[in-house]
Order: structure tokens, then C-alpha cells, then sequence
């Protein structure tokens, strides 16, 4: 006796059914599972950016136009920056350190799903500027006259070109450009000694006409030099004119005071 079984209608339509879906869901789940580490990556690209420029800035607090050495030129900041922010995590604080080329220099994340660098070129994916500015008026024309630096608000600014992703849409054309700056503070005007600050009052030119007046009290000092005016008890101490008392930090608070 042969037993048959009713096959319920439909059913050969429904064959295949999960495939079908399977493939339409991949067209939409496996540019999203590319396109969300990508765009992690931009962000940390990103803030390297940002740290980068903070880094350029704070540079000029050490090397500016009063300092010993000068400025650092943007050639110079630039290979710092391209080492020490945009190679590798782990790569050494080292004097003409260069980024190079290659894997062993590059940041082990900013690769693409295919294995190729974000930032192939580190000389021209990696590019820093730096401006300086001085104060408005009347800061400008104080410093002027007391031969202070004027090129005292320094802005370091880094760009970074990032490389377009071959064959995933839109990022194969989408020319991607970051462009972070830092503006700072960097000469306060603050002297070296006692000696520095003398130097520069006194050469104030009409801000402090000490010379002139120096002049006029020549005859005047004469005269308080008469052994008659002492005899009466009179002050025959001359004025000091020129003279610069700058405030002095306490030996006790030097720091090669406790070495």
C-alpha cells in the first residue's frame, strides 16, 4: 500500500526564498559593515589632526623671535608632526626622526578594507603652516617702543589629505581634506633678568625719557652735593634718574637653590 503525501501549494515558489533574501540583504549589510570602521578611522584621523596643531603651537611658547634658537620653520614641525602623530603609536621622540613610507612607520588602523594606507605620502598627505600675528594697538605700539617682540599670537595648523578608497562609492572620489588649527600666546613678554629688564626701559625712547631728564639733573645733583646743605640737615641724597629696580624672585625661590 503506497502512502502519498499532499504537498501543501505553494511550495515549490518558496524554494530558494532565504538565498534570494540573503543576497539583497548583503547588497545593503556589507557596504554598511565596510563604511562604519572607515568612517571610525576618519574620526581618529581627526582628532590626530587636532592634537597635531595644538602640538605646532605650543611649540612657538619655546622657540619664538625672543627665544635663543628662533623659530622652528614649518619644514622642521612638519617631519615632527608626520612621526610623532601620524606614524606609528609606538614610534621613539627622536631629534631628525622621519616618517618613511612604509608599514613599519604607518599607524596599524588607518589602512582601507583592501589593505592600502589612508596616508600613502606622508610628505603630502601631511602638510603644516604655521601664521604669526602681533597685538593691536596700543599693545603694538608698546612693545615697539620698548623693543618687544610684536609677533606674539602664533597659529600652528596642520592638513591632512586623505587618500580616496578605490572601488567603494562615494568614498572613491570624495577628495577628503582635514584642516585643524591652534592660535596661542607664545612671547608674554617676559624678561631673562634684572639686566633684560633695565635694558629695555631705559631704551623706551619717549615712554621713558630718562636721558633728558638726566640731563637737568646733573646741576641739580651739584648743588644738593654742598657741604653747607648737610651741615643744616638738609637730604643731599641726588635723584636716581634712570634708574630701573625690576622685581627680583627671592633666592630662596630659585630653583638651583634646593640642587
Amino acid at each position: 500500500m503506497t502512502i502519498r503525501r499532499n504537498r501543501p501549494m505553494g511550495l515549490g515558489r518558496q524554494r530558494g526564498q532565504s538565498t534570494v533574501e540573503f543576497v539583497v540583504l548583503s547588497f545593503v549589510m556589507v557596504p554598511l559593515l565596510l563604511i562604519v570602521p572607515l568612517l571610525g578611522k576618519y574620526m581618529d584621523i581627526a582628532q590626530t589632526t587636532a592634537e597635531a596643531s595644538r602640538y605646532t603651537a605650543f611649540e612657538g611658547t619655546v622657540r619664538h623671535s625672543s627665544s635663543a634658537a628662533g623659530w622652528k620653520s614649518d619644514i622642521d614641525l612638519a617631519t615632527e608632526v608626520r612621526r610623532r602623530f601620524f606614524s606609528n603609536s609606538d614610534a621613539p621622540v627622536k631629534t631628525n626622526d622621519v616618517a618613511g613610507n612604509f608599514n613599519a612607520h604607518r599607524n596599524t588602523l588607518w589602512f582601507d578594507h583592501r589593505g592600502n594606507p589612508l596616508l600613502p605620502d606622508f610628505s603630502k598627505n601631511v602638510v603644516v603652516k604655521t601664521q604669526k600675528d602681533s597685538l593691536s594697538q596700543p599693545f603694538g605700539a608698546m612693545a615697539s617702543n620698548f623693543n618687544l617682540s610684536q609677533q606674539n599670537l602664533y597659529t600652528g595648523q596642520v592638513t591632512v589629505e586623505v587618500a580616496d578608497i578605490a572601488g567603494l562609492s562615494p568614498f572613491d572620489s570624495i577628495g577628503l581634506s582635514m584642516t585643524r588649527g591652534t592660535t596661542v600666546l607664545v612671547d608674554p613678554w617676559a624678561a631673562s633678568g634684572p639686566a633684560q629688564v633695565t635694558a629695555k626701559v631705559q631704551g623706551a625712547g619717549l615712554l621713558f625719557p630718562y636721558q633728558p631728564l638726566e640731563v637737568i639733573a646733573q646741576p641739580l645733583a651739584i648743588l644738593m652735593s654742598n657741604p653747607v646743605l648737610a651741615i643744616l640737615g638738609a637730604d643731599t641724597t641726588p635723584p636716581e634718574v634712570g634708574r630701573v629696580d625690576p622685581d627680583r624672585v627671592p633666592q630662596d625661590r630659585v630653583l638651583e637653590a634646593y640642587e
